[in-house]
């Protein structure tokens, strides 16, 4: 019969079980809270505790599984335990509805393990106990992965545990390479973005010169635009894709709204205005969007500007 007195630990008394993180310390039956320092990382220590419920000064323990009970059987796929008898679910994202973690287990167990595992209390988290007798077709199972065979239909005595770790591992496999195919996409993707950004950087520093903005007006037309109107004294508003490599522009000078179309070389297709000389020849691509305001603002001082594109 458990009473208050069989609660107690004797004072200076040690306990050994495995620490999971926290200040609560469990075993089959008590509870204990701990005081101080805890552990560095998750394992078997041992405690120090008092007639109490303080535990104090772990020290790191050999392994008892055998304080381990409930125990559980099934095949490991990272830390998690798919049990036997585990019905065997079609969609493998599924499978870690029903796949428990497992704590503390050995390094260096190999891919569609067979291993047991216990709880230290009733519904407390699974620990890793030992490796269990493999059941014969684990080997070919392993080759059917290594060889990414879509199934193990062709593999006899496959148990539906097996066969979910097996689509598990595969699944995971499969994320795990479209991931990196994705991360590699978005790795290139801003490589040329910041290849772009510093080229168009440079472009703007040699804005000032009639080659640089030729060259900016192929990446982008409203920042070349802007800086060839601004030359002649004119202020860009806007422009717009009239065919393919001609653009219509807006533009604001002298007080007055205009409009030409140019190439994205910047030379001028239809200049909005009249250019013709006094033998009739048209103008128009004599200019460039920097000439073309000058030529306009000398129109406007001679009286003789004719404007054919209203704004």
């Amino acid at each position: 019969m458990t009473t208050w007195r069989t609660l107690l630990s004797p004072i200076n008394d040690t306990v050994t079980i495995p620490w999971l993180g926290g200040r609560g310390l469990y075993s089959k039956d008590r509870k204990w809270t701990i005081k101080g320092t805890l552990p560095e990382e998750h394992g078997w220590y041992t405690f120090d505790v008092d007639g109490g419920t303080n535990a104090r000064n772990p020290t790191l323990a050999v392994v008892l599984p055998e304080l381990l009970d409930n125990d559980v059987v099934g095949y490991l796929v990272g830390n998690r335990i798919i049990v036997d008898g585990a019905r065997c679910e079609p969609d493998p994202k599924t499978i870690c509805q029903y796949a428990e973690s497992v704590y503390l287990l050995d390094e260096g167990l190999d891919r569609f393990s067979r291993v047991r595992a216990g709880r230290i209390y009733r519904n407390g988290p699974l620990m890793f106990k030992c490796q269990d007798m493999p059941l014969g077709p684990e080997d070919a199972v392993n080759e059917a992965y290594c060889d990414q065979l879509p199934s193990v239909n062709h593999i006899k005595n496959v148990s539906p545990a097996l066969d979910a770790a097996f689509r598990m591992e595969t699944f995971q496999r499969a994320e795990t390479a479209r991931r990196r195919a994705e991360a590699e996409a978005f790795r290139i993707a801003e490589e040329l973005r910041i290849a772009k950004e510093a080229r168009r950087a440079e472009l703007v520093e040699r804005l000032g010169d009639g080659a640089g903005r030729r060259e900016m007006a192929l990446h982008d037309f409203a920042t070349a635009a802007r800086a060839a109107l601004a030359v002649g004294g004119a202020e860009y508003l806007d422009h717009r894709l009239v065919r393919r490599g001609e653009w219509a522009v807006k533009y604001r000078l002298n007080g007055a709204r205009y409009e030409c179309t140019c190439d994205e070389r910047l030379a001028i297709l239809d200049a909005g205005v009249c250019l013709n000389g006094h033998d009739g020849e048209r103008g128009d691509t004599y200019f460039t969007l920097e000439s073309l305001p000058a030529v306009i603002l000398q129109a406007i001082r001679e009286n003789v500007l004719v404007v054919f594109r209203h704004v």
